[in-house]
């Protein structure tokens, strides 16, 4: 049997000698109807917050799922993006390789070349000092060769224009002195 407020309150005792006092029973009784009225009140509103709190759990459920589903769905899509820039760095660093042998190759092909150039100017400067080296003897030895003419000449000249010793002055002359070669260094 259950009991409610207001059976609480509609409840009636017989009167019997040496019985509890009437009034404070019934006091008694009113206020335990009002809290057990309260108390029902109270169950019933929890109950309620309790069927809402269950619908807010079960959204909240719903989205920790697509949350996770989300979650996973990103994760999946990173490992792709992932596996993706890993594939695609490692075609990159094969090509920047392969460009990089390439550029080295015609490097060294070039280093080779100017190697080569440089070897064939060093030869030719060789080859242009020997030219100059020689031409400078011969105009060297041109020049001592014209030098002697000259001073030749120039001592015929002297031996030719001398005075006679009839013709000579009373006056004694110096001696003529026939200049030395000048040295050229060679």
């Amino acid at each position: 049997m259950k009991v409610t407020p207001l059976d609480l309150r509609q409840q009636r005792f017989k009167t019997v000698m040496r019985g509890y006092d009437r009034g404070e029973v019934q006091a008694f009784l009113l206020q335990v109807a009002d809290d057990y009225e309260n108390a029902l009140r109270e169950t019933d509103k929890l109950r309620q917050d309790v069927t809402k709190l269950d619908a807010v759990l079960a959204e909240h459920r719903g989205q920790e799922r697509n949350l996770r589903n989300t979650l996973l769905t990103a994760q999946k899509h990173a490992d792709d993006i992932r596996e993706h820039a890993q594939t695609e760095a490692g075609l990159i660093i094969r090509e920047a390789e392969g460009q990089r042998d390439l550029i080295l190759q015609k490097a060294q092909h070039r280093l080779e070349d100017v190697q080569r150039e440089i070897d064939a100017l060093r030869h030719k400067r060789r080859e242009v000092e020997n030219d100059i080296e020689s031409l400078v003897k011969t105009l060297n030895s041109t020049l001592e060769f014209i030098k002697d003419q000259d001073a030749r000449s120039q001592n015929d000249r002297v031996l030719l224009h001398r005075p006679r010793p009839a013709e000579l002055p009373a006056a004694p002359q110096a001696p003529h002195t026939i200049l030395p070669k000048a040295d050229t260094g060679s």
